[in-house]
């Protein structure tokens, strides 16, 4: 794994400021959920250096307002939309509709959009837990039927939004869709987000050869959609006010979708992580291995970063996704 020191960004930097002088013309970008919170600030950071990007989401209706956001704040008009329903996997045929669609290199990927807390068991017509369908199983069939385009690129990025939630759940492989043990929505959160840092871990071995890079991350706490299956209780710090007595727009330790957005937007296009593989990022700095995880923590777990868990993710998620 690579070395990563003297990042000038940190905690409250924002996309913006990570792609000041940033020079993306000729890149090419794909977006999963990125006509809204991050994925849409990711998406304005990107086109704003000169990328040409698509946003690959469930609803491409729905996705007009942000693209015509995106074109005029950024002067862009080659801003795309495709439809990628990662949660529908009966025969992937939207995943499959778009990847075997893509033509040319693509120089960026990011796998950004994520369903968190469902409160009741759901599962796919697969059988799949909607967590993990979506936050792995969806962005892996993505990834693999793109390897092709990312190679073809020369240099390419692969950047996964992971969360602090995988240290609060390990991957169950005996168990991952919860068909014995009893359903918990932030253990299962917590599983599915440990086994996209685990693929990220693994992708960036076996495709060294071709120059791609993988990186995964922790945006940090933004109010987002992401939050709708949680209750107010849990969301409690909602309408916090500071000593004043005036409402904050943004809770106590939480960021704004901008400062959220960075890190991933440090991964895709920053030359200082240039070469930069393998590794799980929070606040635009490469985590320090986790001996103690715990809910709410920081860093890395060591279960996230298993080599050997890497591998059998790897190969199950391939066999079962026919790649």
């Amino acid at each position: 794994m690579s070395l990563v020191t003297d990042i000038p960004f940190g905690a409250r930097s924002t996309a913006a400021d990570v792609v000041r002088d940033v020079d993306l013309y000729g890149k090419r970008a794909v977006i999963t959920g990125g006509a809204s919170g991050i994925g849409l600030e990711t998406a304005l950071a990107l086109a704003g250096a000169g990328a040409e990007v698509t946003l690959a989401v469930r609803d491409p209706r729905a996705a007009g307002t942000a693209v015509e956001r995106i074109r005029r704040e950024t002067g862009r008009d080659d801003v795309g939309v495709a439809r990628v329903d990662l949660a529908d996997l009966a025969d992937l045929d939207s995943v499959r509709a778009f990847t075997e669609g893509w033509s040319g290199p693509l120089h960026i990927l990011v796998n950004n959009a994520g369903v968190m807390a469902v409160p009741e068991l759901t599962l796919t017509p697969q059988g799949r837990e909607i967590q993990y369908a979506v936050n792995l199983t969806g962005h892996a069939a993505l990834t693999l039927g793109l390897h092709g385009a990312l190679r073809a690129a020369g240099g390419a990025r692969v950047v996964t939004v992971g969360s602090s939630a995988h240290l609060m759940a390990p991957v169950d492989f005996d168990d991952i869709h919860f068909a014995h043990r009893p359903y918990e929505a932030w253990t299962a959160y917590g599983q599915s987000k440990s086994a996209a840092i685990l693929f990220t871990v693994a992708l960036a071995g076996h495709w060294a050869a071709d120059g791609i890079t993988a990186n995964a991350l922790h945006p940090g706490g933004i109010m987002t959609n992401l939050q709708r299956h949680l209750s107010d209780e849990q969301l409690r710090f909602v309408g916090a006010t500071n000593d004043a007595g005036e409402k904050l727009d943004v809770p106590p330790g939480w960021k704004t979708p901008q400062q959220g957005a960075a890190t991933q937007v440090l991964l895709a296009a920053s030359p200082l992580v240039e070469g930069v593989t393998g590794r799980y990022f929070e606040d635009c700095r490469p985590a320090a291995l986790q001996p103690e995880p715990t809910a709410g923590g920081t860093g890395v777990a060591a279960w996230a970063i298993d080599a050997a868990s890497a591998e059998r993710l790897w190969d199950g998620t391939r066999k079962e996704l026919g790649y």
